[in-house]
């Protein structure tokens, strides 16, 4: 569809969005369609890795060289009762999760600047399915990631101690506060609106990373920052994933570290309910 608009005598023809075929009307037929929008731009994320290698390469091995950097040169895990490596492993996997989103958001700010979002938007696609295909690529990225990690982290020292299960469990909270930072990055970085400011955004996630129980436990702090860092969504899944995988986990006895469990899964999905519809509806929005 099209809309033609007079100026100086000329006429000149600009897209507007449709909307995609209902299929027969029905709900399924909807969510089939938004599902095969959704899969074709995580295609076209994942074709970029193709093309891109060196890029999927550094952003895999800069939390290995973090890990390798706190493990031997600057040290971790300060007033931990236990292996402080098995302690520092699992935390550098929860910041793992927090920390390299500028990939995502540096892809949705150039979509952005080169006009990609723009054709997209006038396509009949579901909304979001561009924002949604983004997100899938990126949590593929995560569990490759998340497999580096682990398998560095055992390398150095670190063993889990229960069994598949709590493994599993553990991979998927430290996915699930993936997921939730996943959506924060992409809102922010459609409100940045260009590459160049993306460096400045993510400097927002430092504190949130280092204002946790990566590195050192909240019992070796000042009474009023460890309170506030067992608060933090990410000392919550930190201390999760470390009771699940049966490693220290420094744990003070507060409310917050014995509920750690259960704010790991309410903190990401809280940040979801945010951060969500707010990158949606920012997407609808571009170019009114």
């Amino acid at each position: 569809m099209s809309t033609t608009t007079a100026h100086g005598g000329s006429a000149k023809a600009t897209p507007t969005p449709t909307a995609p075929p209902e299929q027969g009307g029905g709900g399924g037929s909807r969510l089939a369609w938004a599902l095969a929008d959704s899969w074709t731009m995580t295609r076209r994320e994942l074709a970029h890795w193709a093309r891109q290698p060196v890029e999927v390469v550094v952003g895999l091995a800069f939390p290995v060289m973090l890990l390798l950097m706190f493990t031997y040169l600057v040290g971790g895990g300060r007033g931990v009762d236990g292996d402080p490596t098995e302690f520092l492993v699992l935390g550098m996997l929860a910041l793992t999760m927090a920390f390299g989103l500028e990939s995502t958001m540096f892809a949705v700010t150039q979509d952005l600047n080169k006009g990609a979002i723009d054709r997209f938007r006038a396509l009949p696609m579901v909304p979001g399915a561009v924002l949604v295909g983004r997100s899938a690529a990126d949590m593929l990225q995560s569990v490759a990631a998340l497999a580096v990690m682990t398998g560095v982290g055992h390398a150095v020292g670190w063993r889990w101690h229960n069994g598949a299960a709590s493994a599993l469990a553990a991979v998927g909270l430290l996915l699930l506060l993936r997921f939730a930072m996943l959506w924060v990055g992409i809102h922010l970085a459609m409100v940045a609106g260009r590459p160049e400011l993306v460096a400045a955004v993510q400097i927002l996630v430092w504190p949130v990373g280092f204002l946790s129980n990566v590195f050192a436990t909240p019992a070796s702090m000042p009474g009023w920052l460890g309170a506030v860092v067992e608060w933090n969504p990410m000392s919550a899944t930190a201390t999760a994933v470390r009771e699940l995988f049966g490693n220290p986990g420094g744990a003070t006895g507060s409310w917050a570290a014995q509920h750690a469990q259960l704010l790991s899964i309410l903190w990401p999905l809280a940040i979801i309910a945010v951060f969500f519809p707010l990158a949606v509806g920012k997407f609808v929005r571009l170019g009114r």
